[in-house]
């Protein structure tokens, strides 16, 4: 406990420091800001801000980015409530409670459950990281190379059964992103591969170019196609102070939106979207007041921003624990830290302790800020939302050919990042999740070196990956994930067999 309190001091020591404080302040407010604008997001967010982060050290970078991403959950329930218009996936729940709420004059209550509850989430979601972190470290210290590539695989498997829409198409975007990992010149051999007699694939797809491309660019042009449909409340917002039976109702909701948000964010492809839709199931079941589900419960706004929220902090645990990103916006996140010339994994503590600690002290920090800045701005915040999105698309593209541009100053990167952006548009159209293609190529390489490593380690023995226990439970877990996933389909042929 107190060496958990010294690395905490270092931690707030860290981020305490005026740039970071800046950065963090900086990252809430444009997180806030694209959760309230539907249809931007933070991964879409985050990729275009990719190559500004090139030229910052890299713990104020990170603290950024990841003010961007919980800011983000905090933004999504203001239009939530007061349109009825979620800006983030992760807020389409709290429409369902929250928007009957401000019907009903109430508003101003909703809005406060959702700050206090976020907050009081992301500071238990906060003290969980700290406290898992190094324990996790220590423990990965143990892995083997045939451990990291079970482990590794284990999570492409979550990530692709977790994912939005048909599991085939999403283990078919998974191996997508594992070759496209895999283009470039091969450290081993020194031998190109995949890149058709193309030199500037030489040295690999560009991370920034998919990332901006596949989210960014691809999500401006949806955008395009979908009418501007916003209707502004107009009740008024009403008082932002609970009443005694709204509190007593709300405060077991958060409590159990945190619990369920810190664990379902530590799964790979779990992430605020998944806990936030699982927090909201929970209390239509087990709250007090499920009976006014529908008609404005409390406990249904209370629950699913506290789950989203928590979810949001603790999916940094496999990121900077193991180096495995559990969604797509921590895929965006190592790619981030590779830009700095970091590898993210057990060996950060050590290696990156300003970082580590001070990203985690930022986290409480930013927080703080967005429970003071979020309520008194909530007018300016509907203000934004008149703003047509026409007048906004122009600039986010000049500023993304900009942004890839100066990374190498090579167009082709340019060039890349519109055919991703073309890719990206057409994956949606089938339906076609990216994110587990971003999972896959971040992951890919790293899987490809754990594999060659354990192969020469057991002299081509393949029986090591059964042999060595953590990599066998690994194994074993993503088998029954496959297994659960099959099962319906299976079941469902197998009943119109016997119907026909």
């Amino acid at each position: 406990m107190e060496l958990l309190l010294q690395n905490l001091g270092h931690g707030f020591g860290v981020a305490l420091t005026i740039d970071n404080l800046l950065f963090a302040l900086l990252g809430c407010l444009i997180g806030t800001a694209i959760g309230v604008l539907p249809g931007i997001g933070p991964v879409a967010t985050i990729s275009l801000l990719l190559p500004i982060t090139f030229g910052q050290p890299a713990t104020t970078a990170i603290i950024m980015l990841a003010g961007i991403y919980y800011g983000a959950q905090y933004g999504g329930s203001t239009t939530a409530i007061l349109l009825n218009l979620p800006g983030e996936v992760s807020s389409v729940v709290t429409t369902l409670e929250g928007y009957k709420m401000a019907r009903n004059g109430r508003a101003g209550a909703a809005l406060t459950i959702a700050a206090l509850g976020s907050f009081f989430a992301g500071t238990v979601a906060t003290i969980l990281v700290a406290a898992s972190g190094p324990l996790l470290t220590s423990i990965a210290l143990s892995f083997g190379p045939a451990d990291y590539f079970s482990l590794m695989l284990l999570g492409l498997i979550i990530s692709a059964v977790l994912a939005q829409g048909s599991v085939l198409k999403s283990i078919g975007m998974v191996v997508f992103g594992v070759a496209l990992g895999l283009v470039g010149t091969d450290v081993q051999t020194g031998q190109q591969r995949f890149t058709f007699g193309v030199p500037e694939l030489s040295d690999g797809i560009g991370f920034v170019s998919i990332a901006m491309g596949m989210f960014g660019i691809a999500e401006i042009i949806l955008n395009l196609e979908r009418p501007e449909a916003r209707s502004v409340l107009t009740q008024k917002v009403g008082s932002l102070f609970l009443t005694k039976e709204e509190f007593r109702r709300a405060t077991p909701a958060v409590l159990r939106g945190t619990v369920v948000g810190s664990l379902l964010g530590i799964l790979p492809g779990g992430g605020a979207s998944l806990a936030s839709f699982g927090s909201y199931m929970m209390e239509r079941k087990v709250s007090r007041g499920r009976a006014q589900f529908g008609n404005g419960a409390i406990e249904g706004v209370a629950g699913p921003e506290s789950a989203n929220n928590a979810a949001s902090q603790t999916s940094f645990i496999p990121l900077l624990t193991l180096g495995i990103p559990a969604n797509a916006v921590m895929a965006l996140m190592v790619g981030a830290l590779i830009i700095q010339g970091i590898q993210p994994g057990p060996r950060m503590v050590e290696a990156q302790p300003d970082l580590f600690w001070g990203l985690i002290a930022s986290m409480w920090i930013g927080n703080l800020m967005l429970l003071v800045i979020n309520l008194p701005m909530i007018g300016m915040w509907v203000k934004l939302l008149q703003v047509p999105y026409k007048y906004l698309y122009p600039s986010i593209l000049v500023f993304c050919a900009i942004g890839v541009y100066s990374l190498n100053n090579n167009v082709f990167d340019v060039y890349q990042t519109v055919i991703f952006g073309i890719l990206g548009y057409i994956f949606s159209k089938l339906r076609m999740e990216p994110a587990p293609l971003l999972i896959g190529f971040v992951l890919g390489p790293m899987m490809e070196e754990h594999l060659r490593r354990a192969m020469l380690l057991s002299r081509g023995d393949a029986t090591v990956f059964i042999e060595r226990p953590i990599s066998a439970t690994m194994l074993g877990i993503g088998a029954v994930a496959i297994l659960a996933m099959a099962l319906p389909s299976l079941r469902k042929g197998k009943d119109k067999a016997l119907a026909e």
